[in-house]
């Protein structure tokens, strides 16, 4: 373990903050290769599986690309029974692309690998802490999107 996460205060300096992040980011490259899948379907199949169905034209804010780099991504993802597109039950004009609910093959277990360790991290917080873990989970989330919306449209 790093000095870092054992102080007593509780301080995240930023190297110790930096390596989670790479870590995080490098589990998640080696798992889509793993799954046989660039990191931009892989990246998707998570977006729609987490955020539920959305348009093409979203999804492509989201991932940072264009409409027809994400196009094509759908495609590839459809092709391989991950994501389907469904028309939009509130606007029937719109077409929304849905993930299908199977996961790309072997993800579960390489998940479980990690999750497991993670999730004993968890258990052993105080409630108070996994409150607060959680308010910096979404807090976190948010900005990070919406400094890549920023980074998009720069």
């Amino acid at each position: 373990m790093q000095d870092s996460v054992k102080r007593s205060d509780a301080e995240v300096t930023p190297d110790a903050y930096r390596r989670y992040l790479a870590a995080v980011v490098q589990f998640h490259l080696a798992a889509a290769e793993a799954c046989g899948l660039g990191a931009t379907d892989y990246q998707a199949v998570s977006l729609l599986d987490v955020d539920g169905p959305m348009t093409t034209g979203r999804l492509a804010d989201r991932l940072g690309l264009s409409a027809s780099a994400t196009t094509r991504a759908v495609d590839r993802l459809i092709a391989a029974g991950l994501a389907e597109r469904v028309a939009d039950e509130s606007d029937r004009r719109r077409v929304l692309v849905r993930h299908t609910g199977r996961q790309p093959d072997g993800l579960e277990a390489l998940l479980a690998g990690v999750q497991a360790p993670i999730g004993a991290l968890i258990a052993g917080l105080d409630p108070t802490q996994r409150a607060g873990l959680a308010a910096y989970f979404d807090g976190a989330a948010d900005a990070y999107r919406q400094a890549a919306i920023g980074i998009n449209r720069a």
